[in-house]
């Protein structure tokens, strides 16, 4: 079929062509051309967007890591959820449960190298995808992966390396790239699994379809459908157990809350559109889009000792909680979010050595907060039971000119590759209040009735607002090969933020080939991460419950702007700024062995996070009924190290193919300096040190076999340490190390049919109990770095056509 110049030149430019013209294999699949003694595919051969701009680099000739993960990697692990797709196959990436914590049991948080979340940039098809509105762990406000559809992803690229000179803000730990399908034909998905323990059941589907649109371009059009049940970990608390004792003439349910995933149904579509308006003109677009509703417990209320709530007032003669809920109550958190993601642009070529790409994005997530089996106690019996508790709203704009230029230099064998360009972006933040009642102080509230919605006071009129920043920036970036072995590369970016001002970031690189399969490479940047409008101007309020004296506690978080916020310490929020080196070696062998051993070191000034917290100064106006304040800071420097691991071995065995994969992460963080580092704010400096494993690792295997294939997937995770979160005086508690055995048959009926069976955690293992925990009906962590709900077996069928 024929294919226009611009075509390939685009695929060239977007590095899926060789510089032959040959369509790159994805990963997994050979690349000979660049050695003639290769007789076997090895992984490190996929040809790559992320990481580079030129348009002849392959996963192997990379000056920094990238790890390549094609749709049968994806397709290997159990999950419509790309967080928990990343956490098997990326060996540094750690995503957390979290049940019953507020927004974070639905966006949940998910690290690289042990950094915040908003430290690895999230791009889609190499465009920059929006933020979550949700501010979760210690602040960190990033891009939300669960959004994006499994189904509908060709490849994932992971750039383990710092890159803010060449992408900008967030990009400190790395940049995930998600790539889109655009091949024809048509995939149909449906997969049921269930917890060994009989909860926990999901029931999901999935359709993709596309078609070449003759020689002008393609379509692929996206589903997705996913229901979730909810888990439960949870033993009855003593104090539910002595209220039922106390009062057997009641029902107490058993347990009175539960701990575990929350029930969950979400929708999502999405499109990828390529178009070819001329010769040397292209027009490409996609879009997705999702909804979710999800419901989660919250700690229980006991009537005996809530007294906030269940004191009888003469304000409310004859009106006694009880008489609405006479075995206490566990409010239902509510989370209803719409994300929505576009971006269309067009791109071609001046002459064949330059090229340009001119594009446009809109990015938007919105989260609706509710609240029922609640109370506002201090309105008394005017109070609902059922609260809208407001919305939070991040939108995004981006617009970005994009050129590379391939530069013939007498003196060189091959070009040097120019790629410069220029982007304006904008963030806007908006909060909007919830009803009047779920921050309601009523006339309750001056005999010591419990103000606001009972379990997450709704956004108020003062909090509620909206607040954009907006930045520009110019880049240069620039590959040289020198000679068959060097080849080196620089990148600089100028940025303006219209909150701080300026920054400018720039990276060296380096690959020295030893042999034409063993190679050396290097880099130095340094990076930043800017403060977001939610970050520089929202409050939040938030409750918990204290695992000695089992009262609820209220938390504020302040705006560092906020006058009381101010009046304790707090100063104006500047970006953080990173330096990175890493160093590392690469091979490949005609054997079918590839691998990759890197080691890093991350050093964080002015990292962001959460100040000790604060009790309010006596005569200070505390309306909301705060237990302690605190307000987000730059207040501490941290040095993280670590090393990277990969190794691939192909072979035939028997009637078969085998692929062996070891992938290995060690990673540690230091405070070096600041309020985390002196007694007054311990609870941080663990929480940085010592809450995620510092080992993390993964051996698979699979053997194809006429129709049938089989994997087997040990993980590995390292010891932690967790935290209880208490209003005053943590308690830690230390959790071994652990290791879990998936396994997984899929045999292909046919050419159009296909099944596939399988079970995570094979020996239904869980972790140490929590014992701290234990006063809330608590079984294992919520903090843990892995599923705590067992084993899980799954089963697939899989159309194609």
């Amino acid at each position: 079929m024929h294919r226009s110049k611009l075509s390939r030149s685009i695929l060239l430019a977007l590095g899926l062509v060789s510089a032959g013209g040959a369509i790159a294999a994805d990963a997994g699949t050979a690349d000979t051309s660049s050695s003639g003694s290769h007789t076997a595919p090895t992984q490190l051969d996929a040809m790559l967007v992320t990481g580079t701009r030129a348009s002849n680099r392959t996963q192997f000739e990379t000056l920094a890591p990238v790890d390549v993960f094609t749709k049968q990697d994806i397709q290997s692990v159990d999950s419509t959820d790309l967080k928990d797709v990343l956490a098997q196959l990326v060996p540094s990436f750690v995503v957390q449960r979290l049940p019953m914590a507020d927004g974070q049991v639905f966006v949940r948080p998910a690290t690289l190298r042990g950094l915040s979340p908003d430290q690895t940039l999230v791009l889609v098809n190499g465009r920059r995808f929006h933020r979550s509105a949700l501010l979760g762990n210690r602040g960190a406000q990033a891009a939300d992966l669960a959004q994006i559809p499994t189904s509908a992803i060709k490849r994932i690229e992971v750039l383990r390396d710092g890159a803010s000179a060449q992408y900008g803000s967030d990009a400190i730990a790395g940049v995930i790239n998600i790539i889109l399908e655009d091949s024809p034909g048509t995939e149909i998905t449906a997969g049921y699994s269930q917890y060994a323990q009989g909860d926990g059941a999901s029931r999901d589907f999935s359709a993709r379809t596309g078609w070449a649109l003759g020689d002008y371009g393609s379509l692929a059009l996206f589903a997705e459908s996913s229901n979730s049940d909810a888990t439960s970990r949870t033993r009855q608390r003593p104090d539910a157990i002595a209220f039922q004792a106390a009062h057997p003439e009641l029902e107490v349910p058993n347990p009175v809350q539960r701990w575990g995933q929350p029930e969950l149904e979400s929708r999502r579509v999405g499109f990828n559109l390529k178009a070819n308006a001329s010769d040397t003109l292209e027009l490409y677009a996609f879009g997705l889009y999702s909804h979710s509703d999800g419901v989660s417990d919250f700690n229980w209320r006991n009537p005996d000792t809530t007294t906030g709530a269940y004191r009888t007032t003469s304000i409310f003669p004859g009106w006694n909680l009880r008489s609405l809920y006479p075995v206490g109550f566990s409010p239902q958190y509510g989370n209803t979010q719409n994300d929505l993601q576009l971006v269309a642009g067009l791109r071609g070529e001046i002459t064949p050595k330059l090229r340009w790409d001119l594009s446009a994005s809109y990015g938007r997530n919105a989260i609706d907060y509710s609240l029922d089996n609640s109370i506002n106690a201090s309105l008394g019996p005017d109070s609902p039971t059922s609260f809208d508790l407001g919305r939070l709203t991040q939108t995004e704009k981006n617009a970005n000119a994009d050129f590379n230029y391939e530069w013939d230099v007498a003196a060189l064998s091959k070009p040097i590759n120019v790629a410069f360009g220029a982007e304006f972006r904008q963030e806007t933040y908006q909060v909007r209040a919830g009803d009047p009642a779920s921050y309601a102080v009523g006339p309750g509230a001056a005999a010591g009735l419990e103000a606001n919605s009972n379990g997450a006071p709704g956004f108020s009129a003062s909090q509620a607002g909206t607040w954009d920043q907006r930045s520009k920036a110019a880049y240069v970036d620039m590959e040289v090969p020198l000679g068959e072995r060097w080849s080196i590369g620089a990148a600089g970016r100028y940025e303006d933020f219209s909150s701080f001002g300026s920054t400018v970031d720039g990276k060296l690189s380096a690959r020295f080939a030893i042999t034409p399969d063993v190679a050396l490479r290097g880099t130095l940047s340094t990076g930043f991460r800017a403060p977001t409008p939610a970050q520089l101007n929202t409050t939040s309020t938030t409750q918990g419950l204290d695992t000695r004296t089992l009262q609820i506690f209220t938390s504020g978080r302040l705006s560092p702007s906020d006058p009381l916020a101010q009046l304790l310490g707090a100063k104006p929020l500047t970006p953080e700024e990173s330096r990175t080196a890493s160093l590392g070696l690469t091979w490949r062998t005609d054997m079918g062995l590839s691998g990759s051993v890197d080691v890093y070191r991350i050093t964080l000034s002015d990292r962001f996070s959460q100040s000790a917290s604060f009790a309010i100064p006596a005569g200070t106006p505390n309306p909301l009924g705060y237990t302690s304040v605190n307000y987000f800071t730059n207040d501490f420097d941290t040095t993280t190290t670590g090393v990277d691991v990969v190794g691939n071995y192909l072979r035939d065995l028997g009637a078969g193919r085998m692929t062996l994969t070891l992938a290995y992460n060690y990673n540690q963080t230091r405070v070096d300096n600041g309020s985390t580092s002196v007694a007054t704010n311990e609870t941080q400096r663990v929480l940085f040190e010592d809450r995620l494993p510092e080992h993390k690792g993964s051996f698979t295997g699979s053997w194809d076999v006429g129709a049938w294939s089989l994997m087997a997937r040990v993980r590995y995770y390292g010891k932690w340490t967790d935290s209880t979160g208490n209003a005053a005086g943590d308690i830690y508690q230390k959790f071994g190390a652990m290791t879990f055995l998936d396994l997984a048959v899929g045999y292909r009926i046919n050419e159009h049919h296909s099944l596939r069976v399988g079970a995570d955690n094979v020996f239904d293992r869980y972790p140490d109990e929590a014992t701290f925990q234990a006063s809330r009906g608590l079984i294992y962590s919520r903090n843990a770095p892995y599923d705590t709900d067992g084993a899980n077996v799954y089963a697939q069928y899989r159309l194609t056509f």
